[in-house]
């Protein structure tokens, strides 16, 4: 199961959007999405089964029984997917659609995008490719080894920024306890 997350704060439908076309391309079905707040406007998608929320307790499990993760770059679903070592396609959110208010996420891809087992899509066009890439990744890789997704150095310093710039048990952009 490929599953998409794209936080609990805003709809993402660029990268939603681009899901759903590779799935209509590729003839998939096997991808879930968390897709955030529809009902304000967001793209629903059409060939994948989506929720626009998840409880924070069910998220782990979800993140568990994937075989790989596409998300916005929010830090919560990056330190999931690795700790887990999942790999992990993320498309940052831009000011210039009016996805988010500051292009922290372009920063936290530029910085984290070469990391082993994570993939990078800039643009909606990029989705499709960097996830046939990403497939082709997770056929290869030995889950066994976590350490070559996520050294526990970088899971630790990323989860200690959250909780001091938010505080013990905030809720960071994609809504996971930190």
């Amino acid at each position: 199961m490929i599953f998409l997350t794209v936080g609990f704060q805003l709809p993402f439908d660029r990268l939603v959007r681009a899901v759903d076309e590779w799935c209509v391309e590729r003839g998939r079905n096997d991808v879930f999405g968390q897709i955030a707040d529809p009902g304000h406007g967001g793209y629903r998608p059409h060939h994948f089964e989506w929720t626009d929320f998840i409880e924070p307790n069910r998220i782990q499990t979800i993140f568990a029984e994937a075989d790989l993760v596409v998300a916005h770059a929010g830090m919560g679903s990056l330190i999931t997917a690795l700790t887990l070592a999942k790999p992990i396609l993320i498309m940052p959110r831009r000011v210039a659609f009016s996805e988010t208010r500051s292009d922290h996420q372009v920063a936290t891809a530029d910085h984290l995008g070469d990391r082993p087992g994570v993939r990078v899509a800039l643009t909606d066009a990029e989705v499709g490719p960097e996830l046939d890439g990403l497939i082709e990744l997770a056929k290869q890789t030995d889950v066994s080894q976590p350490s070559m997704f996520a050294e526990s150095s970088l899971i630790d310093t990323i989860r200690s920024y959250i909780l001091d710039s938010e505080g013990v048990g905030a809720f960071d952009d994609d809504g996971y306890v930190g």
